[in-house]
This record gives C-alpha cells, sequence and structure tokens, in this order.
C-alpha cells in the first residue's frame, strides 16, 4: 500500500474527503516526526512505539578498498509494534 491508497482507505472508513485525509495524514506524518527529533517518543496504544534509537561510533571497513574508515554515531528512528498490531497480523 502506498501513500495515495493510505489516503483512500482513510477517507471511506472515516467519511471524509480525499484531501482531508490527506492533509490528517501529513498531520500525523509531522507531528511524529517532531516528536521524534525533540527525543520523545509516541505510543499508540495497540499499535505499536515510534521512538529513537541510538547507534554507537564504529569501525567499518570500505569493501572495495579494505580499507577501514570510522562510522559515526548516529540517531535512528524505530518502530517497535504493540500487542494489538500483532495480533492482527498473526
Amino acid at each position: 500500500m502506498n501513500k495515495t491508497e493510505l489516503i483512500d482507505q482513510i477517507a471511506s472508513a472515516a467519511d471524509i474527503s480525499k484531501a482531508a485525509a490527506g492533509r490528517a495524514l501529513d498531520a500525523a506524518v509531522e507531528a511524529i516526526k517532531g516528536a521524534l527529533k525533540e527525543g520523545d517518543s509516541v505510543n499508540l496504544i495497540g499499535f505499536g512505539t515510534f521512538y529513537v534509537g541510538e547507534r554507537a561510533a564504529r569501525t567499518g571497513r570500505n569493501p572495495r578498498t579494505g580499507k577501514t574508515l570510522e562510522i559515526k554515531a548516529a540517531k535512528s528512528p524505530k518502530f517497535r509494534a504493540g500487542k494489538g498490531l500483532k495480533d492482527a497480523v498473526n
């Protein structure tokens, strides 16, 4: 399912226009991004949790040249599925 199909699904389920559903989806995504940027997590009961994971600095290897290089520490967005989502899939 892509974004357009998701917007169509939201519009029909909520009985709103596709434009309104698109704005609502964009607003939800922006709210999640904003919370993660501030270091907060977003908990949607029954669906899951969006959070920021930390990756430590490490040494890597360039596969082409075999040279070692330092990879910087980084933050990465992560998602942990909740029980309701896991049950719906299984």
